[in-house]
C-alpha cells in the first residue's frame, strides 16, 4: 500500500509516522537500527528518510594553512530506504530535494528508487547551503519544488527531461511535499507561501506534511485557511518534543518557529536536560490528543535527538 493510500484509507484511528536521518559518513547503520527498532514495534504507518546537500568544511594543512572541501555528512538516503524497506517491511518515503542536484542527478535518483520499489517520495526544495545568504539552486539544477514536481510528474508520464520517452516507465510516484503553518522562513507572508501550496497541489502534490510546531491552534488555523483557498489535500501535522534545555532557543532558530508562552515558562523552570524531556513528553502527549480529537487521524515525529520521547508518546497514545 503506498502512502497516499495509507493517509487517505485511514486503516488506525491513530496513525503516525516519524523521520530519520541518514547516519554520518563512516558510522554505520548500527544505531540507525536501533532507533528505528524501538519504533517500528508501535507499527508506524510510513518511515521518512532525510536527504542532506554537501558542505564546505576546512581541513587544517601541515604549515597551518587550510584546505576548502565539500563533504556530503549524510549520504545514502536511497540506500537507507531500501535497506529500511527489506528490513523491517514498513513504507519508506525518501526525501528528493532540489538543493545540490542537477535535473540529471534527480533523473538518476528517479531511476534508482525505481529499481527499488520505492514509489513514495517527499519533495522539497531543501535548505539553502551554510556559506549561502540565500537559496542558489545548482547550475542545471531546480531552484523551486514546484520545477522538482513538474520533473516527477514528467517522469511519471514516461518522459526523461529531455524529452526522451522512457521505454518502461513503471509505477507512478506518489509525491507528498512540505507546508509551514507559521510560514516558510522566506515566504514574504503567510497568504503567499500557501498559495505556493496551492500550486504544488495543482501540479499534482497528494499530501503535504507541516513543518513542525508547538501550538496546535496554529496549526488548525492554517488548515482553515488553506481549505478556504481550495487546498484540498490531507495535511499532516508534524510534531517534536522538547529533549533539551538548549532547545528553548535552538528550535525556534532553526525552524522558525514559536514556543508558546506556558510552554517556554515551564521549561526555563527546568533545571536539567531530564526535566525538559519529561516537560517535551507531556507537552506533545498533550498536543497529539488534542490534534487527535479535533479528528486528526496521522501525526508525523521529527526523532532527531528525541527518539526515546517519541517512543513514549506514542505509547501513551496507543
Amino acid at each position: 500500500m503506498s502512502v497516499t493510500e495509507i493517509i487517505n484509507k485511514h486503516t488506525r484511528d491513530k496513525q503516525f509516522s516519524f523521520e530519520v536521518l541518514p547516519p554520518l559518513k563512516g558510522t554505520g547503520t548500527e544505531k540507525l537500527f536501533a532507533d528505528i527498532d524501538k519504533l517500528a514495534v508501535l507499527e508506524p504507518a510510513f518511515i521518512n528518510i532525510t536527504t542532506h546537500h554537501s558542505e564546505y568544511v576546512y581541513r587544517e594543512l601541515p604549515g597551518g594553512q587550510f584546505e576548502r572541501l565539500r563533504v556530503r555528512r549524510r549520504p545514502g538516503t536511497i540506500a537507507i530506504a531500501a535497506a529500511i524497506q527489506q528490513r523491517y517491511h514498513i513504507p519508506v518515503q525518501p526525501h528528493v530535494i532540489c538543493s545540490g542536484a542537477t535535473i540529471e542527478d534527480i533523473e538518476y535518483e528517479l531511476l534508482d528508487l525505481q529499481f527499488l520499489g520505492i514509489h513514495d517520495l517527499l519533495l522539497l526544495r531543501g535548505d539553502k547551503a551554510k556559506e549561502d545568504n540565500r537559496f542558489t539552486p545548482t547550475p542545471g539544477g531546480h531552484a523551486h519544488t514546484t520545477d522538482l514536481i513538474r520533473q516527477v510528474q514528467r517522469f511519471n508520464d514516461g518522459y526523461f527531461a529531455d524529452g526522451t520517452p522512457i521505454k518502461n516507465p513503471g509505477r507512478r510516484f506518489d509525491i507528498g511535499v512540505a507546508c509551514y503553518p507559521e510560514k516558510h522562513e522566506e515566504a514574504p507572508n503567510l497568504e503567499m507561501d500557501m498559495e505556493f501550496l496551492k500550486q504544488k497541489q495543482e501540479l499534482g502534490a497528494q499530501y503535504a506534511v507541516t513543518q513542525l510546531f508547538f501550538d496546535n491552534q496554529k496549526y488548525f488555523a492554517f488548515v482553515e485557511k488553506a481549505r478556504q483557498m481550495g487546498i484540498t489535500i490531507p495535511i499532516i501535522p508534524g510534531i517534536k518534543p522538547m529533549a533539551k534545555l538548549s532547545q528553548l532557543t535552538v528550535v525556534p532558530k532553526t525552524f522558525h518557529c514559536d514556543i508558546p508562552e506556558p510552554l517556554a515558562s515551564e521549561i526555563v523552570k527546568c533545571k536539567t536536560d531530564e526535566d525538559a524531556r519529561q516537560l517535551g513528553i507531556e507537552w506533545t502527549t498533550a498536543q497529539c490528543r488534542e490534534l487527535y480529537a479535533h479528528g486528526v487521524k496521522d501525526i508525523h515525529f521529527y526523532t532527531v535527538s528525541a527518539v526515546d520521547s517519541v517512543v513514549e508518546v506514542t505509547k501513551r497514545l496507543l
